[in-house]
């Protein structure tokens, strides 16, 4: 049975939950592997709208293992927020698994990021972020001061590190980020103790169940959150999460080698978007940037932002695929272009007087970037469309050219937001 690893090949909000919930009805494993709950996914099913932020979309199918792997990190008042909510709309959560080995994302975490964020804000130098205090536990993981899952059932040693952390956070908040805000680490001991209790019956090594699992000739689907040009070395730096949003950190993140994986599946929108500061090459100021947004319901899962909208990029696109072996794209939302009498696709960036086709590592270059269009012709409503060959020639030659451009197949192709709406193209 296949492995396949499912990203997001732009900015992330592509809509890679619908794609996952879909591939999730033939899988027997769904594997989360990086990020926090600052990612969130949205999948409709019958007129029911689920919101997730760190349980695998796939708890939705009876049976399926839902993992949250290592490369994760926790906060677990969300999660078991999650669980609740899945719980009072009859879902079964009994196959949700956590991994031992994941960071948990602590109360300081939190206020650092609101601390950092504030500050920096008053120069107009804010990354964006969720403040969901991800970036501050994926530092303390890197600095080898972390908390893990594992820690919670080690009275001794948990308490241990909270009081340490507390010591050293509360200091810098104080002086550092000139915050009145302090934490009591015995408060903090006493929560996460009533934290363990209610986790524990979903904690295990998930390096070893996702391994037994794939050996076992079960299929396993990894899904990322976020997207490409939001990884922490590959993408709009330092606009970017603390995590590997590619193919590449699937491996880490589940702890399995790449010979494991058989297929890479990109999730991108026939337009683009992106949420937060940072050059934006095809943005759209416009009635059209503005009629995407309203049309996409282009407005943040977790924070309810609206997204900058704008022209689909294939010099993005190429970029995605190559940096991780893309073998697929499902091209979501298409359908959101509808009643456009013209569709454009940047081709190429006009950079320091020449045509450039690759993804700038510089902001200050990316910046420069003018785009280059071609326009096509468009469509109108394929909301109703079930199958490939139904669709407007003028929607097929918008296809064949993203996948001339990009360097991929498209075998998907979203025309809405619900499971039926998805048509698979054998071609």
């Amino acid at each position: 049975m296949p492995t396949k690893v499912i990203i997001g090949a732009q900015w992330g909000d592509e809509g890679k939950a619908k794609i996952i919930d879909i591939l999730s009805e033939k899988a027997d494993v769904v594997v989360r592997c990086q990020g926090g709950n600052n990612a969130g996914h949205t999948v409709a099913v019958d007129g029911e709208v689920y919101k997730f932020q760190l349980i695998p979309s796939g708890i939705l199918y009876t049976g399926k293992k839902c993992i949250v792997a290592n490369g994760v990190v926790i906060d677990p008042e969300g999660i078991l927020g999650e669980v609740d909510g899945l719980l009072a709309k009859g879902i079964d959560v009994s196959t949700l698994r956590i991994s031992s080995r994941a960071h948990l994302v602590m109360p300081y975490h939190k206020a650092l990021d609101r601390a950092k964020e504030s500050i920096q804000a008053k120069d107009g130098k804010d990354i964006g972020t969720t403040m969901k205090g991800i970036g501050p536990c994926y530092m303390d993981k890197a600095e080898r001061s972390g908390v893990r899952v594992c820690d919670l059932y080690h009275e001794e040693v948990f308490a241990e590190k909270v009081r340490a952390n507390v010591a050293v956070k509360n200091d810098m908040l104080k002086y550092v980020y000139h915050q009145e805000e302090q934490f009591d680490a015995e408060e903090i001991i006493s929560t996460y103790k009533k934290y363990a209790e209610r986790l524990k019956p979903f904690v295990e090594d998930t390096t070893v169940s996702v391994y037994e699992a794939i050996k076992a000739g079960k299929e396993v689907l990894f899904e990322g959150a976020q997207g490409t040009l939001l990884d922490l070395d590959l993408g709009t730096y330092p606009y970017v999460t603390s995590s590997h949003p590619v193919t590449g950190g699937a491996c880490i993140g589940a702890g399995i080698g790449p010979t494991m994986i058989d297929s890479c599946i990109g999730v991108m929108k026939g337009y683009i978007t992106r949420v937060g500061k940072g050059p934006f090459p095809t943005e759209l100021h416009d009635k059209i940037g503005d009629r995407i947004r309203e049309e996409g319901h282009e407005f943040g899962t977790v924070t309810g932002r609206p997204r900058r909208c704008g022209w689909f990029d294939a010099v993005i696109g190429e970029f995605a695929v190559r940096t991780s072996g893309l073998t697929e794209i499902a091209l979501n939302k298409i359908d959101v272009l509808k009643d456009l009498d013209i569709v454009k696709i940047c081709v190429g960036y006009e950079f320091n007087g020449e045509i450039i086709k690759y993804f700038p590592a510089s902001l200050e270059d990316l910046e420069l970037c003018k785009p280059v269009y071609e326009e096509m012709e468009g469509w109108g409503d394929i909301s109703h469309i079930r199958s490939y060959e139904a669709l407007p020639e003028s929607v097929k030659k918008y296809l064949t050219r993203i996948e001339e451009l990009i360097g991929c197949k498209i075998t998907m192709v979203g025309v809405g937001p619900n499971r039926d709406q998805n048509i698979v193209i054998n071609k």
